[in-house]
């Protein structure tokens, strides 16, 4: 393995997006060459440069894998720089270029795949996934699970390799009261979320619980970083129930380790998560979570040690285990403290990116 191919042309900035670049430039670190392809002028183009990584660029959408010019420019693309591995992790981007990659003689064609929703039991899929990829990772055993679901017939259950991602704990040094300032004039105990603004990351949930918790005459103020299609919806849910000091939805955060630094809880009501990287950024900066049990959140929070869980959706239970906490500080000192020892022990950055560059090898 010498010359790898990190594909994701996703143009919003996410978990993935994020994921792909810690993992591009570690592997540059590594020795290895390292390409990006990526879409034009997105942020993950933009700090792949940054990076000094070498960069591909090119678009792929839904039909895009039926467009021939696309995909033998893809097919020049892994020959002429004799790409050995090739690394998808988005459906459109899988089928558009793994075909070409086989047929130009990459090596090692790897589906990094990062979402527990079952794949779809077409041909196309059941033909990638059992002739074309050599490497199947999933981001925890709910995303292995939901790979299998409809596919457990044509992909063997140990094709299928669980790796969770990691977090770069250097750069996430733990918290203590009073190490950071409140992010601005907001009263009371501070309550944060972060994520793409969007149904199935749940915010609406967080408004009602701000609406439940004013009801009880507990003082917070619930930060919602990050931004979508929902924020509309938000903004009127918001004026509707006169939240308009508690709940401020602040936009996109740049500097995620200092928000999360900002906070005394952070809560997630995603209705799904193949792998909640949030709740590890949380953890790493030593606060308490709230989540829903779900999906891969039990794979992440020790309930009743470094967080708790609630059945879903059950808001008012929610708000128990939040008011729980804003009333016990050592509670949510303890939380944190256990919460930063399991980042520590189980997702290091450095730990799984060495897992998964051994895994290729292997």
């Amino acid at each position: 393995m010498r010359n790898v191919c990190y594909f994701n042309t996703v143009k919003f900035w996410g978990g993935g997006e994020k994921l792909h670049l810690e993992y591009a430039s570690k592997f540059k670190e590594f020795g290895y060459r390292v390409y990006l392809a990526t879409s034009e002028n997105s942020l993950l183009s933009k700090r792949g440069i940054e990076e000094n990584l070498l960069i591909f660029n090119i678009f792929a959408g839904n039909l895009s894998f039926l467009n021939p010019f696309k995909y033998f420019r893809l097919l020049r693309f892994f020959k002429k720089e004799e790409i050995d591995t090739v690394i998808f992790s988005s459906s459109q981007d899988l089928k558009l270029g793994a075909l070409a990659a086989k047929l130009a003689g990459v090596k090692s064609i790897v589906y990094l795949r990062g979402l527990a929703v079952p794949v779809k039991n077409t041909f196309i899929n059941r033909f990638l996934f059992n002739k074309v990829l050599t490497h199947i990772v999933a981001n925890s055993e709910e995303t292995k699970r939901t790979i299998l679901v409809n596919l457990g017939s044509s992909v063997p259950s140990g094709k299928v390799k669980v790796i969770y991602h990691g977090i770069a704990l250097d750069t996430h040094p733990a918290s203590f009261p009073g190490s950071y300032p409140n992010p601005g004039p907001y009263p009371g105990i501070i309550l944060g979320n972060a994520g793409r603004l969007t149904s199935q990351k749940g915010q609406l949930h967080l408004v009602e619980i701000a609406r439940i918790l004013k009801q009880r005459n507990i003082g917070f103020t619930l930060l919602i970083a990050g931004t979508g299609e929902m924020k509309p919806v938000l903004e009127r849910l918001i004026n509707q129930y006169d939240l308009q000091k508690e709940v401020i939805l602040i936009g996109f955060v740049e500097d995620i380790e200092r928000f999360m630094n900002s906070l005394d809880i952070f809560l997630l009501t995603s209705a799904w998560e193949g792998f909640g990287y949030v709740i590890v950024e949380a953890m790493a900066a030593s606060k308490p979570t709230v989540a829903f049990d779900i999906s891969s959140n039990p794979e992440i929070i020790a309930d009743g040690e470094t967080g708790f869980m609630v059945k879903y959706p059950d808001l008012e239970s929610f708000c128990d285990r939040i008011e729980l906490l804003i009333n016990d500080e050592n509670l949510r000192l303890k939380f944190g403290r256990n919460g930063r020892e399991r980042a520590e022990k189980y997702f290091q950055a450095d730990d799984r990116i060495a897992e998964f560059e051994q895994y290729l090898l292997s």
